[in-house]
C-alpha cells in the first residue's frame, strides 16, 4: 500500500493511509486475529453475518418495490 505525501503534509497522508486501511479491512482482520477463534465459532460468526446481509438485502428490495 502506498500513500503520497504532498507538500510535506504528513497529517493528510496519515489520514489517507488510515482510510485506505479501513477500506481494505485491515483493522477488522487485525481485531479478528488478536485472539484464536475456534473453527466452530468462525462458522457461526460467518453464518450470522450472511443472515444479516440477506435480511438487509431483503429490506432494501422491499423498500425499492414499494
Amino acid at each position: 500500500m502506498q500513500v503520497i505525501v504532498r507538500d510535506n503534509n504528513v497529517d493528510q497522508a496519515l489520514r489517507a493511509l488510515k482510510k485506505k486501511l479501513q477500506r481494505e479491512g485491515v483493522y477488522r482482520e487485525m481485531k479478528l486475529r488478536k485472539h484464536y477463534e475456534k473453527p466452530s465459532e468462525k462458522r457461526a460468526r460467518e453464518h450470522a453475518a450472511a443472515i444479516s446481509r440477506a435480511r438487509k438485502a431483503d429490506r432494501k428490495r422491499a423498500e425499492r418495490d414499494r
